[in-house]
């Protein structure tokens, strides 16, 4: 198993040399050693250490020099008068070579040999199979284990995924270039708080100076809490550049890379690894997305020495830690191009008033019911360090509903006033795919999630990426394959219902599982109303949940199977399906009846 991706791979007989080469990785590297190879060309008859560059090479004599042999050993008169000089080659050892050596572009790509099927050596890859992510012949797809996969052309899925990989590059090219000015910022910070520094020892050696004897034991200290603080906060720093450095470094190799490998040719060599890399750039992206490009500490001292004071206070005379005294946090401001939902999902984005002086240590966000009633949902979460976003994502709420949603920030003082109100209206249509994260290991998808069929002869569990808790909800599944006469069940179920046997069979589940012939509602493993009619290849089945009437009703062909399932469903549920290897089943749409 891949500890990058995750993805299992069986050995055959031929053992590690049964994977496939990373040819686009060999071929980055065969340019870059040919690019190294292809120094500057030195003189033959220099006494120098190292010897200086040819300028000329001699096509009778066969030999280099530099300027200044050339002049020395092979004036342009006599017997050398006749001899044709001409400039250096390209890659030393090669004289009269035309300094292409092959490792330009063209090597890279165009002159390649195309690359051969690993299993038929003598064809070319023509496809890209979707199931098993690598590309294949044409007699894989007619003899081989993709004969029944879902195929797409090679280089449609090349361009496809370079798309995806240039894009997700783009977000990471925009942060690296965030980076570049956030690196410029505080290294001017670093001169800001060098200079704050200075005039605070100034400001400071002067006051004392001004003082009588009784000053000059607290100014040793008053200098030494300066000086701390002045290190503090340029340790701070130097730690957030180098920090920033180091991610920025990493940033920029893996766009490097990315980009050799953008410029190579060979589709399947970059299909090859093209999944792995995109997740490694949207990983880096992310990373960039969590940490706050903000610095950690600010250029300003805040420390204020008061020189008023008569002479009897001056061993109690010390810094003013705060410039402004601690209260509650102000008002929140809403970042409405943030605040979006998404399904049944909201995300609520804010920030804190600039020139804030206020610390604070979390956020209360309240949201009402969706029905314009009171607000009922109350999330409180406090601050660590300098990674916390000021941003929520609430998952699992109504569809086609609208929810008012708040926020108030809080610290040691108290908790302040509620921000604005913002209305957030959830979607009125759900759609939803089959679930990867909570499938059974055993489900495989396609069709980016839409198409699910199975590796294993016993039925397996696969639930749908919707939540539902009220509302009328219709979806269809269209049975794509049908092989030996299985039987699929299509229904609805818990979050938490048991994957690795038929659905129905636990209490998490109510489900209709069918034949070619006749079909059963199924619950707690109990088998009801059984009814004639049954699936094949192209059938539709149907699935209406009415959370309204708490009943589940099931269609075959657009006509009603049987009597509505099950009455009483209440709670949250989600779409479902098990199968097996014999039957593979596509989402067709999914509607609100209202």
């Amino acid at each position: 198993t891949c500890p990058q991706c995750h993805r299992s791979a069986s050995l055959d007989q031929r053992g590690l040399r049964g994977f496939q080469r990373n040819r686009l990785l060999e071929a980055i590297v065969q340019r870059y050693q040919q690019g190294r190879a292809a120094a500057a060309a030195k003189c033959q008859l220099c006494d120098r250490s190292p010897p200086e560059p040819a300028a000329v090479l001699c096509e009778q004599c066969e030999v280099l020099y530099c300027a200044a042999c050339q002049l020395r050993c092979h004036p342009a008169r006599g017997p050398f008068a006749k001899h044709r000089l001409a400039p250096p080659p390209a890659h030393p050892g090669a004289p009269g070579g035309d300094g292409d050596g092959g490792g330009g572009g063209k090597g890279a790509g165009g002159g390649r040999k195309l690359p051969t099927c690993a299993e038929h050596d003598l064809e070319n890859y023509s496809m890209y199979c979707v199931s098993c992510r690598s590309p294949v012949c044409y007699q894989c797809l007619e003899e081989g284990k993709h004969s029944k996969h879902e195929v797409k052309a090679l280089g449609a899925m090349w361009k496809q995924h370079k798309a995806q990989l240039s894009q997700a590059l783009n977000g990471v090219s925009d942060k690296a270039k965030e980076a570049k000015e956030f690196l410029v910022q505080l290294k001017n910070l670093l001169q800001q708080i060098q200079e704050n520094g200075l005039d605070y020892e100034a400001c400071l050696v002067a006051q004392c100076d001004a003082l009588v004897d009784a000053l000059t034991r607290q100014k040793a200290k008053l200098l030494t809490k300066v000086t701390k603080e002045r290190e503090h906060k340029l340790k701070v720093v130097w730690d957030q550049i180098n920090h920033c450095t180091l991610k920025l470094r990493q940033s920029t190799g893996l766009m490097e890379y990315c980009l050799e490998v953008i410029k190579e040719n060979d589709p399947s060599g970059f299909l090859q690894i093209s999944d792995a890399l995109i997740k490694r750039v949207q990983v880096s992206q992310e990373q960039w997305v969590k940490g706050a490009l903000e610095p950690k500490v600010s250029a300003e001292f805040d420390l204020t020495l008061d020189s008023e004071p008569l002479l009897q206070s001056i061993h109690q005379l010390d810094f003013i830690q705060m410039k402004f005294p601690v209260t509650v946090p102000p008002v929140p401001l809403l970042q409405l191009e943030k605040c979006c939902t998404r399904n049944n999902s909201v995300t609520l984005a804010w920030r804190m008033p600039p020139l804030s002086h206020n610390p604070v240590e979390g956020y209360i966000l309240e949201l009402d019911d969706g029905d314009g009633g009171q607000f009922r949902v109350r999330i409180s979460f406090s601050i660590y360090l300098s990674f916390f976003e000021t941003l929520c994502t609430i998952d699992g709420l109504h569809f086609n509903s609208t929810y008012n949603a708040r926020v108030k920030a809080f610290n040691s003082s108290g908790v302040g006033p509620y921000s604005k109100t913002v209305i957030l209206q959830t979607s009125d249509v759900a759609w939803f795919t089959f679930d990867p994260s909570s499938a059974h290991r055993d489900i495989v998808l396609s069709n980016d999630n839409q198409t699910a069929t199975c590796n294993s002869y016993d039925d397996r569990v696969v639930l749908g990426t919707a939540a539902f808790s009220k509302g009328v909800h219709y979806w269809e599944l269209h049975v794509d394959r049908y092989d030996n006469h299985p039987d699929p069940a299509f229904g609805i179920a818990r979050i938490n219902v048991v994957k690795d046997m038929m659905l129905g069979k636990d209490d998490k589940a109510w489900a209709m599982y069918v034949d070619n012939n006749r079909s059963w509602f199924m619950h707690c493993n109990s088998h009801t109303n059984r009814t004639e009619g049954g699936v094949s290849k192209g059938a539709t089945v149907g699935v209406l949940l009415d959370l309204n009437k708490h009943n589940l009703t099931f269609y075959i062909n657009g006509q009603q199977q049987g009597p509505p399932a099950f009455e009483n469903v209440e709670g949250v549920f989600m779409p479902a399906l098990s199968l097996n290897r014999n039957v593979q089943v596509s989402f067709c749409h999914s509607v609100p009846l209202t």
